[in-house]
């Protein structure tokens, strides 16, 4: 018999801890009564998570799982870290908040930080503002691109993701995400540079050569020619792990200058080193971007979010009142400043180039021996397998890839899935993955498949 909700909330109003006492399902149950639906469910049988420690998290009974998916490529430097724990606690017990109308020593510190290290996708990005999440970053970065061009055209990419406000969800493009329209106006969305997925007998190449023409097309037909800034994930999150051609990203710059537009590369998954050496992804294909928004990684969990650009572009918000209740805060930066320390520390840069290169190879000797592996695709510890029914006909196997999820867990690794047709394994572990981390993943996904 279901508890009443006064019964349910009676232990909490006692003071006692409300995760220690209640009973088995109850989570669950106050769960789906008290909050909105979410998506998923991401098993068959849902997994009640109790603690985290480094690449690892534990349920309710103590399991053991190695997490894969990071809270969805959001913990970099690992579940409660002694290090970063330690700092935000200092800060807790000395200044819990304030809002960023007033000056505290957090704040500027974390803001040189951050600008020393973007600045080599474009050394002149050298102001930012901070945000809550990564979808209130790239509504600035929008509201940014209008004030400074002008215009209020945007162009984004098919399967692309931005986030859940209006905007964000405006410039995202998947049907799934695409719910109780309409959005803001003024966005076009062109052909990604997804190569797995282009039309017979074209090479990687012809198609992303013709990815290019299609870009300059949306903007000659579909715009009026003038636009405020095209917006790319370097690699797709949500998306599939869409990893685009060298020459594609260097190609459209060409097209969005010559538009007017600004670059705005949001690095919600991308950044803080997920995809090897470099701090942003974008750095990866030498295109310098306007603008750049960030979240996830940056807090290791702790909600940020970032936007940093140039001063040019930073003053076309002159004069125009501009606010974030939260975003800036001690505790905020406390947290993130303690990120950088422990990246810094601990050469976990150095980590995810080497754990990420033997995860990928391990990814694609599947591909070559299962049936069911269409393409592994990424850079450094963002990756992704793509299931498909049929390497010929490249069918997408969604239903597969959902079971894959329950027998990977059935082994204790977590991974996500993702991609327009839900088939695509996506594989974002905590930055400290080691090499035998990685070991076990392959062989807990190698068999998987063949179970399948």
């Amino acid at each position: 018999m279901a508890r009443t909700q006064s019964q349910a909330g009676m232990r909490v109003k006692n003071g006692a801890t409300p995760a220690a006492m209640l009973k088995d399902g109850e989570a669950l149950e106050l769960r789906e009564r008290y909050v909105m639906p979410l998506p998923g469910p991401m098993y068959s049988t849902p997994l009640e998570l109790a603690r985290g420690q480094g690449q690892f998290v534990y349920d309710k009974d103590g399991v053991k799982y190695l997490d894969a998916f990071a809270g969805v490529a959001t913990i970099s430097i690992g579940h409660c870290h002694p290090y970063f724990v330690e700092k935000i606690h200092e800060q807790m017990k000395e200044f819990f908040h304030t809002s960023p109308i007033y000056v505290h020593p957090q704040l500027g510190r974390y803001a040189m930080r951050l600008i020393e290290r973007v600045r080599s996708a474009n050394p002149e990005l050298e102001m930012c503002f901070f945000t809550n999440s990564g979808a209130e970053a790239n509504e600035l970065a929008a509201m940014l691109a209008k004030n400074y061009t002008g215009s209020h055209e945007f162009v984004a990419l098919r399967h692309a993701y931005h986030g859940r406000t209006l905007m964000a969800a405006a410039l995202t493009g998947q049907a799934a995400w695409r719910h109780s329209m309409p959005y803001p106006f003024g966005v076009v969305h062109a052909m990604a540079n997804y190569t797995y997925r282009r039309p017979r007998g074209m090479t990687a190449q012809d198609f992303t050569a013709f990815c290019v023409q299609d870009f300059k097309n949306q903007i000659e037909t579909s715009t009026s020619g003038r636009i405020a800034a095209f917006y790319a994930e370097p690699i797709n999150g949500v998306g599939g792990v869409i990893t685009p051609e060298p020459t594609y990203f260097p190609a459209v710059y060409e097209i969005v200058k010559r538009a007017g537009g600004l670059w705005v590369s949001d690095e919600v998954q991308t950044g803080v080193y997920r995809t090897g050496g470099s701090f942003l992804g974008i750095e990866k294909w030498g295109v310098k971007p306007d603008i750049v928004t960030m979240a996830k990684g940056l807090g290791n969990g702790y909600p940020i979010g970032a936007v940093v650009t140039t001063r040019k572009i930073a003053d076309a918000m002159k004069g125009k009142p501009h606010f974030n209740t939260f975003g800036g805060s001690p505790v905020q930066m406390a947290a993130a400043n303690a990120v950088l320390d422990v990246l810094e520390m601990e050469k976990i840069p150095d980590n995810v180039t080497a754990v990420g290169a033997k995860l990928f190879k391990g990814l694609k000797e599947i591909e070559s021996r299962s049936r069911w592996a269409g393409e592994a695709r990424g850079r450094g510890l963002m990756l992704g397998l793509e299931l498909v029914k049929d390497k010929e006909t490249k069918e997408p196997a969604a239903q597969e890839a959902s079971r894959v999820l329950d027998l990977m867990k059935d082994r204790k690794v977590l991974i996500g899935r993702g991609g327009l047709y839900g088939n695509v394994l996506r594989i974002k572990p905590p930055l400290c993955f080691t090499s035998k981390d990685a070991d076990v993943l392959v062989e807990a996904l190698d068999d998987s498949l063949k179970r399948l």
